[in-house]
């Protein structure tokens, strides 16, 4: 039975405006107010497909591991952060490593990858319901983007990569529409927040969805995109993060081996079919 506690952002909005105080969380206290290596773990995740990848680790293997695992849900991409800031979850397992540096430097938070590596990899893909492939899109047409800083870029890479738009040379991790240097069909972007891009797939011609979201939506990069990321190289792999400090926490290291286990390979191949890939 899956026993997950979903939490929004608006549950936690008020301990979001005390980021940067402190709070407990350290490598020796755990956010369930207990103590010591035998604590429960508690982690932050998107639901899908963190949430579910963590579920499966503690229905399946966790207890083999001595290891007591507690899965906390947030529906937004700000909240698992601050929420390992606050010492409110131990460790979190949703973003790639250019969000958590642009999260960092713009918050001044100190939250880190742990050691042994990515978990997965959602291909960002681009959606529509009114055309079959990118170069359908009309004159003019209005393709949604996610409106976070390296989602933004990544998701203008992708269209860059497609032959689209052209970005000027240099654009990196923080590209916005501003960098658009080619656009011969004069495509125009609305930026909206990640989660409500889905739901826009009816007010545009075209909506580059992160990988998490087009899989709530029942939208898959392998069968549903007409682009997708490749997995090659990619720089967006998703991986457990926690507070710096915390790395060597024997709970968190724990996590992090059954992450990346053979057993955890063979679930996000077989559930996701190609939607999700493992990145180890």
């Amino acid at each position: 039975m899956r026993n997950t506690a979903k939490i929004t952002t608006a549950v936690l909005a008020a301990g979001a405006l005390t980021l940067g105080l402190s709070a407990c969380g350290s490598g020796s206290d755990s956010a369930s107010g207990k103590s010591g290596a035998d604590a429960a773990l508690t982690v932050a995740a998107t639901p899908t497909p963190q949430g579910e990848i963590l579920t499966y680790v503690k229905d399946h293997l966790a207890k083999k591991a001595g290891l007591k695992l507690e899965v906390k849900e947030f529906t937004d991409y700000v909240t698992p952060n601050t929420a390992v800031q606050q010492g409110q979850v131990d460790a979190n397992y949703f973003q790639h490593k250019p969000y958590l540096d642009d999260f960092n430097k713009k918050n001044g938070t100190d939250i880190v990858p742990v050691p042994g590596g990515s978990v997965h990899l959602e291909p960002l893909g681009v959606y529509s319901k009114t055309v079959k492939k990118l170069a359908g899109l009309e004159q003019g047409a209005t393709v949604a983007l996610p409106n976070d800083t390296t989602n933004e870029a990544r998701a203008l890479k992708l269209l860059e990569a497609n032959g689209v738009i052209g970005l000027k040379s240099g654009a990196g991790y923080s590209a916005t529409p501003k960098d658009v240097t080619s656009n011969p069909k004069g495509l125009k972007f609305k930026e909206l927040e990640a989660a409500q891009l889905p739901r826009s797939l009816g007010d545009v011609d075209a909506a580059v969805i992160n990988g998490n979201y087009a899989l709530e939506a029942d939208l898959s990069p392998a069968k549903d995109a007409i682009a997708a990321e490749s997995a090659k190289d990619n720089p967006y792999a998703n991986f457990l993060a926690v507070k710096k400090g915390n790395e060597n926490d024997p709970r968190v290291e724990k996590l992090a081996k059954l992450l990346t286990s053979p057993e955890v390979k063979k679930f996000i191949e077989d559930k996701y079919q190609g939607a999700v890939v493992p990145a180890f």
